[in-house]
């Protein structure tokens, strides 16, 4: 009762509270200076006199920031205390890309530094999607940084060879858009879940050919910070900050007919009760970038959480990153087929604590019945992990036209072929590739000629790079630990392993996901072969293992595997190609040797003789290798 008592009387102390009236009805009546929540999407919000603090003030009391924006001022909104500028006490300003951000000392909205890659990494790809959009259109982006080419004219209506002109003067400056410019035939970016605005206003000053871009958010102090690093940033003209239940505002535009080219859901979560809304709102052909921060239900560790999440079953083993990779793309195409939508993803990215896919949007009703055929099944042996995927649909073609049917199956018998265990069923998870190989080399290029764009610029080309040299078509991958770990032996390295899989004549490659991962076309039997050869080089004490244990099974089988013919016919092909016969020494170069330097004679004794010094030489004390 004191501390109540106690409270109230600060209230009243600092003119907060009247005498006489509740703390309910007190805020009630002090609520009228703020907008009504159905306009805040419209219009743009200012920061109220109870989020400022004590600052100096100039000599008429007025925000020079401000000054031209600023409503009409009533008696609840303006007072003595206004401050001078838009950083007050205690907040600080941080800067990521080209954006400075202004955040308070108290921990009232979310900002996570970790993701600097992901924010980099989405502006990157957001570039290239969009110089493909406009490209189109016939309008060309500069990016800062990029080499200019100047637009040309070629004059062939004569038919004779004519000089490259420059274009008039005018021409192609209408053509060109810069960062910072309003492009009334860009793209609509909707970032659904803004928090403080980082990633909507670094896309406003790093990102050209925008013709808009909204920074929503369900928080009011979010909403209100947001406003706030806008009007900081100067990008008023291009982002525009909202307050609505971001399912609802994608609803709303979606039914209004005003869809976004772009829309990037990055919750503190899961973005599973936005993707009904998303798929339906971005435009046809649009990019949709979706966070997921929840691994630890995707990686398998709430298997019924995720079903009800993302409506499939998700297994916990090494290869869990990317099958959480594959559960969100069936998610999305998903809710994409029940509107006679599915999807074409891009990019996927696993990093760090979360994953990362961008995918674009498409309406076909034939492309759509297709989708059954992309998802699959997975069936994973809880003994030695050996992995096996069953369809969902099979599509067949007759001519120009297409059967679709149920698959045949299953992949498997009741247990494990190798280590007679059960099998676990997981999915159903996206069974195509994870990324366009063709998209991710524009993205590649892009950053190889603006070197220093981003800050974490290196890990991206890095990613990006071993993105490119992943096997598309083969779903999931092996492990090096987890394959010894089960026989119980030492770990042969990657190198070792990858060479046997290239001469019993499969393909192989490594993966983002993990940095001990193979991923090959190899049949499970293939690569238990390959450790059978390994445990001889390395054997393992034979008499401890369990009659029921998976490396007493798998030991006791004889590898049956070998180099393929393929590889040994190449070997015979190619065998003492590089042997040189000494009688065709004579065009070795006629130059003097680097040890003798002009006028010494030092070193003399080391030097090899030249063929035309001592041609007998050779043919006496080299013998034909």
């Amino acid at each position: 009762m004191k501390a109540k008592f106690t409270l109230l009387a600060w209230f009243m102390r600092h003119g907060i509270l009247q005498p006489g009236r509740t703390v309910t009805n007190q805020l009630a009546g002090r609520g009228q200076r703020f907008p009504p929540p159905e306009d805040l999407p419209a219009r743009k919000l200012y920061p109220s006199k109870d989020m400022e603090g004590e600052c100096p003030q100039e000599a008429n009391g007025s925000h020079p920031e401000q000054r031209e924006e600023r409503p009409p001022t009533s008696d609840l909104a303006m007072d003595d205390g206004s401050c001078a500028g838009p950083v007050k006490t205690g907040e600080t300003v941080i800067t990521e890309g080209k954006a400075k951000i202004i955040f308070p000392s108290a921990n009232e909205v979310f900002y996570n530094p970790v993701q600097e890659f992901n924010r980099d990494l989405t502006c990157a790809v957001i570039t290239e999607f969009i110089r493909l959009q406009l490209s189109a259109k016939g309008i060309q982006i500069v990016v800062p940084g990029e080499e200019k080419i100047e637009k040309v004219v070629v004059d062939l209506s004569e038919g004779e060879e004519a000089g490259l002109e420059p274009a008039p003067d005018g021409e192609g400056a209408e053509q060109a858009k810069a960062v910072g410019e309003v492009c009334k035939e860009g793209v609509r970016i909707l970032e659904a879940l803004a928090a403080s605005g980082l990633r909507s206003i670094r896309f406003a000053k790093e990102v050209p050919g925008l013709q808009a871009v909204v920074a929503n958010d369900f928080s009011s102090k979010a909403v209100e910070l947001m406003a706030r690093n806008i009007q900081f940033n100067g990008v008023g003209h291009l982002v525009t900050s909202s307050l609505a239940d971001a399912r609802m505002l994608m609803y709303q535009q979606k039914a209004e007919k005003h869809p976004f080219d772009i829309i990037d859901l990055d919750p503190y979560g899961s973005p599973a009760t936005f993707l009904d809304a998303a798929v339906q709102a971005v435009s046809e052909g649009g990019l949709l970038c979706v966070t997921c921060t929840d691994m630890a239900v995707m990686a398998g560790n709430s298997g019924e959480t995720c079903y009800s999440k993302y409506g499939a079953m998700s297994i916990k083993g090494k290869f869990c990153h990317e099958m959480a990779l594959r559960i969100i793309l069936h998610s999305l195409d998903l809710r994409a087929n029940c509107y006679q939508r599915y999807i074409v993803p891009l990019l996927s990215v696993s990093a760090d604590f979360y994953i990362r896919v961008f995918v674009r949007v498409f309406t076909g009703q034939a492309t759509a019945k297709a989708s059954a055929s992309k998802q699959a099944l997975l069936y994973n042996c809880v003994g030695c992990g050996t992995h096996h995927f069953q369809r969902l649909g099979k599509m067949t073609s007759h001519g120009s036209n297409f059967k679709y049917s149920a698959a045949s199956g299953p992949p498997v018998g009741p247990s494990c072929e190798h280590c007679h265990q059960r099998h676990q069923l997981g999915g159903p998870m996206w069974a195509e590739p994870l990324h366009d190989q063709a998209f991710v080399q524009r993205v590649l290029s892009a950053l190889g000629s603006n070197p220093g764009r981003f800050g974490t610029q290196d890990r991206i080309q890095g990613v990006l790079s071993m993105v490119t040299e992943e096997l598309s078509d083969v779903p999931l991958y092996y492990t090096l630990d987890c394959l010894s770990s089960t026989i119980h032996c030492n770990t042969p390295s990657l190198l070792q392993f990858r060479s046997a899989l290239l001469h019993a004549g499969y393909r192989v490659s490594l993966s983002h996901a993990c940095k001990n991962a193979i991923k090959t076309d190899a049949p499970p039997s293939i690569l238990w072969d390959i450790m059978r050869c390994w445990e001889r080089l390395h054997p393992v004490k034979r008499e401890r293992l369990s009659d029921t244990s998976p490396a007493f099974h798998i030991l006791s089988v004889e590898p049956t595997g070998g180099i393929s013919t393929s590889l040994q016919d190449k070997r015979k092909l190619y065998q003492n190609k590089r042997k040189e016969r000494a009688e065709d020494r004579s065009h070795m170069k006629n130059s003097p040797c680097k040890r003798l330097k002009e006028g010494s004679s030092a070193g003399a004794e080391k030097c090899c003789p030249s063929p035309e010094v001592a041609p007998e030489a050779l043919k006496t004390e080299s013998p034909p290798q």
